[in-house]
C-alpha cells in the first residue's frame, strides 16, 4: 500500500531522471565529462550497436551474389559505393583500410543515433523492471540512457580515436622526422623564431578538430533527445489535447529527426575522412 507521500514526478524530475546515466559507481554523474566513472549504459549500447552493424555488414558480404542482388544486398552495395566514392575524392593514397573504417564509422554512428527513435520510456522501464525484480533495486535510482551519441563522453571518445588515426597516418606517410619537422615549420615557415608559434598552432588545430568533431555530434543528438522527452511529457497531461499533441508533434519530429540521424552520421564520417586525408598531405 502506498504511504501517501509518493507523487508523480514533475517535468524537471522526469527529464532529470532520463538524463542520468547508469554509472560504474552507482552514483549520479554531476559533470558532463567525468573520467573517474564509466557510463555503463553508453558503453553497453555503443558495443551493441557496433556489433549489430558488423553483423549486418558480414551478413551482406557472405550472402553477396554476382547475379541480380536482393534489396538488402543492393542497399549495402549503394552504401559501400557511396563511402568508396567519398574516400577516393578526399584521401589520396592507399584506402584499403581507410574506406572500411569510414563505412564502419557511418554504420556505427547511424545505429547509435537511431536509438533515439525508440519510445523514451521503453528501455528505461525494462531496465527498471529487471533491476527491481532480480536485484531488488529502488526503482527511483535505476537509470538508463540509450542514445550513446547523446553522451559527450562517447562522442569525444570516438573523436579521440579519429585523432589517434590521424597521428598514425601523419607518422606513416611523412615519417616521424618529417612529421616533427612539419609541426615546427608549418604553417608560417621554417624560421627558428617561428618554431614555437607553428608548434602552438598545430596543437591548437589538433585539439580544435578533435573537440569540435565530438561536440557537433553530441550537441545535435542531445538536443534531439531533449525534444523527444518534452514531447513525451505532452502525453502525461491526461488530456485529449495532450495525447493528440503527443502523437502529432511526436510523429512530425520523428520524421524530421530521420534526416538529423542520417545527416549527423554522414557528417561524422566525412570529417573522419577529411582529417585522415589531411594527414596524407604535406605542407
Amino acid at each position: 500500500m502506498s504511504s501517501g507521500t509518493e507523487h508523480a514526478p514533475t517535468a524537471g524530475e522526469y527529464i532529470g531522471h532520463h538524463l542520468t546515466h547508469l554509472t560504474s559507481t552507482g552514483h549520479k554523474q554531476t559533470a558532463v565529462i567525468d573520467w573517474s566513472v564509466i557510463n555503463l549504459d553508453t558503453v553497453f549500447w555503443s558495443l551493441a550497436m557496433g556489433f549489430l552493424g558488423l553483423f549486418l555488414l558480414m551478413r551482406a558480404a557472405r550472402s553477396a551474389t554476382s547475379g541480380v542482388p536482393g534489396r538488402f544486398q543492393a542497399a549495402v552495395e549503394i552504401l559501400v559505393e557511396m563511402v568508396e566514392t567519398q574516400s577516393k575524392a578526399i584521401v589520396h593514397g592507399d584506402r584499403s583500410f581507410i574506406a572500411p573504417v569510414a563505412l564502419t564509422v557511418f554504420m556505427w554512428v547511424l545505429f547509435m543515433n537511431a536509438m533515439d527513435f525508440l519510445p523514451v520510456d521503453l528501455l528505461p522501464n525494462i531496465a527498471t523492471w529487471i533491476a527491481v525484480q532480480f536485484f531488488g533495486a529502488d526503482p527511483h535510482h535505476v537509470y538508463q540512457r540509450v542514445v550513446p551519441t547523446a553522451d559527450l563522453n562517447g562522442t569525444l571518445g570516438m573523436s579521440i580515436g579519429v585523432l589517434l588515426l590521424c597521428l598514425y597516418y601523419n607518422i606513416k606517410i611523412k615519417g616521424l622526422g618529417g612529421w616533427i619537422h612539419e609541426l615546427f615549420t608549418a604553417p608560417f615557415g621554417s624560421h627558428p623564431l617561428l618554431y614555437p608559434i607553428n608548434f602552438a598552432m598545430q596543437m591548437i588545430e589538433f585539439a580544435a578538430k578533435t573537440v569540435s568533431h565530438g561536440m557537433r555530434l553530441f550537441g545535435n543528438m542531445y538536443a534531439g533527445e531533449l525534444v523527444f522527452m518534452l514531447i513525451a511529457l505532452l502525453g502525461s497531461t491526461a488530456t485529449i489535447a495532450g495525447f493528440l499533441g503527443h502523437v502529432v508533434v511526436g510523429s512530425i519530429w520523428a520524421i524530421f529527426h530521420i534526416l538529423i540521424v542520417v545527416l549527423q552520421a554522414f557528417i561524422f564520417m566525412m570529417l573522419t575522412l577529411v582529417y585522415i586525408g589531411q594527414a596524407h598531405e604535406a605542407h
